[in-house]
């Protein structure tokens, strides 16, 4: 028999529902796998291993007393949150050595609909300085690296989660997606990662958003698992029933056109044009049409979206007398924001919403939209922010100040992830190749899909029809 931790999540959850496994039997498993693997992987910032198993045993008290019938969906299932999301009882750091680190007085409208839904908080993951970086590092603990291969990153913002995913100390994970943040951890880390459309998870963080770019989504190792996590995150969906059928023959619409590319020109790596030819090739072969899809963007866009994006680290309350500990971009960009008056931030707000307008548009002339899920390879640990070959150097004082060179990597490494969620879209990322030509022999490469809005279903429905 497999061990818990080499189960699919919905396999774990029937156990569970069961009586097979008990609640306390998974969070014990679980709670050891990161006691082996966290100390190399740095996926975890806090465990909170007593909690942990208080809530398991009540648990199985509830099991006790039901025949498994009344059970919540996702009963015992051992779970993790970004260190972005307040747990109650447990300190929530941001990622930043610039605020006091206290425990949350209560959980997080997005805790609040795990608990819900009967899960098991195993503690609180690996992010950047306030969710803002492509990576998952910052100056209060290790990085977040890369279960495939150590040396990389995991990806950001949800970094920490997609790597205890990936390596086998979660079943799946919740991340939240402001600009790529599930999508680019989860293509990094041969994950399927899902981008639910503005609004229908209502669980975001709010705070500091004006332009709504944030939402919560799952992290999984199959569109099955990251099915399951929808019906608990969206309930009334029904995402795990509709995989038992098989989506329509779709249109897609093949592009490598960024809005970026006019600030930041760059090149695809020949690795992400091979995933795409993947892609097409099983897209393809599952009978679905595609087209070459040529999209124009207003290249105003780069300066919009920058000012929206770091709107709520401007807003943040830091004193003074901390600012200097924080890292070089949060710093730099901390400061333009205060800098800017709110006649600019609304300036950007309304560019953002026409462009909104005019991407579905074009978008619209076709069922799905197909690209690459990274320009790049997984990126080596220290190498956006200049930090000596990714060193454990920590907390990392020497960081040069590089804000902007910093910025730039980012989009050239993720040129296609920002923009779906100005547009408030749905997407998907499928981890379709490996650059050593096999399953797990090199580094994972992703497509992603981006469907109009409502599509989540239909989404998860592809990546399961090509067998993910």
């Amino acid at each position: 028999m497999a061990e818990l931790h080499e189960l699919p999540a919905v396999a774990l959850r029937n156990l569970l529902h069961s009586g097979e496994v008990s609640a306390v039997e998974a969070a014990a498993h679980f709670l050891a796998r990161i006691e082996q693997r966290n100390p190399l992987l740095g996926a975890f910032i806090t465990v909170t291993n007593e909690q942990a198993m208080e809530q398991a045993g009540a648990a199985d008290v509830l099991r006790s007393r039901t025949d498994g019938g009344d059970l919540p969906l996702l009963h015992g299932m051992p779970l993790a949150f970004k260190d972005l999301t307040d747990v109650a009882g447990v300190v929530t750091t941001h990622g930043s050595a610039a605020l006091d680190h206290k425990p949350a007085p209560a959980d997080a409208p997005l805790v609040s609909l795990f608990r819900d839904a009967g899960v098991i908080s195993l503690g609180k993951t690996q992010v950047p300085e306030f969710g803002l970086t492509a990576y998952s590092e910052n100056r209060i603990a290790p990085p977040s690296r890369n279960p495939h291969a150590p040396s990389r990153s995991s990806g950001g913002s949800s970094g920490g989660s997609a790597a205890a995913v990936a390596a086998g100390l979660l079943p799946f994970a919740p991340g939240t997606d402001g600009g790529g943040s599930v999508r680019i951890p989860a293509a990094a880390c041969a994950l399927v990662g899902l981008k639910p459309g503005r609004g229908l998870v209502a669980a975001g963080e709010s705070a500091g958003d004006p332009a709504r770019l944030v939402v919560p989504g799952p992290l999984a190792r199959s569109a099955e698992d990251a099915a399951l996590m929808m019906d608990a995150m969206a309930p009334g969906g029904h995402y795990l029933g509709a995989l038992r059928e098989e989506p329509p023959r779709l249109r897609i619409g093949i592009t490598l056109d960024s809005p970026w590319s006019s600030t930041f020109p760059f090149t695809p790596e020949q690795e992400a044009l091979d995933a795409l030819h993947v892609g097409e090739t099983l897209l393809e072969h599952a009978g679905h049409s595609l087209g070459d899809a040529s999209v124009r963007y207003d290249n105003r866009y780069p300066d919009a979206f920058t000012t929206a994006w770091t709107a709520g680290v401007g807003a943040a309350r830091i004193s003074p007398s901390r600012e200097a500990s924080l890292a070089p971009l949060t710093r730099t960009f901390r400061r333009r924001a205060q800098q800017r008056s709110p006649a600019k931030l609304a300036e950007s707000l309304a560019f953002l919403r026409r462009f909104q307008h005019d991407t579905l548009a074009q978008y619209g002339e076709w069922d799905l939209m197909l690209m690459p899920a990274l320009a790049q390879t997984p990126r080596p640990v220290g190498w956006f922010t200049g930090t000596a070959h990714g060193s454990d150097r920590w907390p990392s004082a020497q960081w040069p100040g590089d804000a902007d060179g910093d910025y730039r990597k980012q989009c050239e490494y993720a040129p296609w992830s920002s923009m779906v969620n100005v547009c408030g879209l749905p997407a998907i990322t499928i981890p379709v190749h490996w650059t050593g030509g096999s399953t797990g022999s090199g580094l994972p490469m992703g497509i992603q899909l981006v469907g109009p809005m409502g599509s989540e279903a239909l989404l998860l429905q592809v990546a399961h029809q090509l067998g993910f």
